[in-house]
């Protein structure tokens, strides 16, 4: 298919390359690439003028972060919105229901995290969005997403769930699956959200689950290649492997800026964002599963924190010395960068572990 914003130019030779998913993915990732390293210096020069002092540092978490990371502005995800968003209303099908449901949540979600981080910087607090407020948004949006993906899918899928590794097993949710999609949007965007503590360190490996799951979004949206590695094919998703693209070129690009010294922080506005994408994506192609292999350091992030607040409060003794994890292991006197490149590390280890379940049957 081509793109809306193209149709009419196919009868051109060259332009018979933008029939081909591959094609667009590798300019819908460059021109994302492109524009954030363009807007890039202007966005974080508005962001600082309205930051008024940076984001405000939590005053009970690592102590060098009060000196270190005073001062530097928030809000950094407006910039990957602004390229994933153009890139793929440019390179994508938009006519293509899957392409806008995960549209949807992203910039819906980016949305809540830009209010939270706004009321952050104007009131100088770390409080932002009360937590109810902030899931019952995310619940409402998320619901809204995965009922409109489960009418787009083929009914023998819509409302089952995948199982890895063994391809004729599908659980059977009915009338439920839409809330469990919710969850896995929910949870994804709140998982992104607790890693994004340290420069780098939720960015790269949301850059590599894109990457894991731009090939999956692929290789389930075409019927030949679903049938060869014996997948569920569900049509249409191989647009999202354009958004999927879009959006490693995207976090390069802010990458360039949040390298440390990290002249900008992504804030809720960028994580709450990917997580979302990441899930919703995850649920368009059913691999709901193989997210939270792949995200493996989002899922051990979160868990930390639930482990250590379920702890903390049946003994009033705490399992890490901080959560979330990568905190507990800067109080043990790791250097930041070490952290964080362990971390890139081990997400590159669960994406090969993901990518082994499409083989394995």
């Amino acid at each position: 298919m081509i793109p809306a914003v193209f149709a009419g130019i196919g009868e051109f030779p060259l332009f018979n390359l933008l029939r081909y998913v591959t094609f667009r993915s590798g300019a819908a990732c460059l021109t994302a690439l492109v524009l954030s390293m363009a807007f890039g210096p202007m966005i974080i020069r508005w962001l600082r003028s309205v930051s008024r002092g940076g984001q405000p540092i939590r005053t009970d978490g690592p102590e060098r972060h009060l000196i270190e990371k005073k001062g530097t502005p928030t809000m950094g995800g407006v910039l990957i919105l602004l390229a994933l968003t153009v890139s793929t209303l440019l390179w994508a099908d938009l006519r293509n229901g899957l392409v806008w449901g995960v549209l949807v949540i992203t910039l819906g979600f980016g949305l809540l995290g830009f209010r939270d981080d706004w009321l952050k910087v104007t009131k100088r607090n770390t409080k932002g969005v009360s937590a109810r407020g902030k899931l019952l948004v995310q619940f409402g949006l998320g619901l809204l997403a995965a009922v409109g993906m489960t009418y787009l899918m083929p009914p023998a899928l819509a409302t089952n769930l995948s199982i890895p590794v063994f391809k004729e097993v599908l659980i059977p949710f009915g009338i439920l699956f839409p809330v469990l999609g919710m969850l896995v949007m929910v949870g994804s965007s709140n998982a992104v959200n607790l890693t994004d503590g340290l420069d780098g360190l939720a960015i790269v490996p949301v850059m590599i689950a894109a990457g894991v799951f731009a090939l999956i979004a692929y290789l389930v949206g075409n019927r030949v290649f679903a049938d060869y590695l014996q997948l569920h094919f569900v049509p249409g998703t191989g647009e999202l492997a354009v958004f999927c693209s879009a959006l490693i070129g995207a976090g390069l690009g802010f990458l360039w800026f949040n390298a440390p010294p990290a002249a900008v922080f992504m804030g809720d506005t960028g994580s709450l964002a990917l997580g979302g994408a990441l899930g919703a994506v995850a649920v368009a192609t059913k691999h709901e599963v193989v997210l939270a292999i792949v995200g493996g350091v989002f899922v051990v992030e979160t868990l930390s924190v639930m482990i250590q607040v379920f702890w903390y409060k049946r003994t009033g003794r705490r399992v890490f010395l901080m959560a979330p994890l990568h905190h507990h292991y800067e109080k043990k006197g790791w250097s930041e960068p070490t952290i964080v490149i362990r971390f890139w590390i081990i997400s590159m280890i669960l994406a090969l572990v993901g990518l082994s379940t499409l083989k394995i049957r």
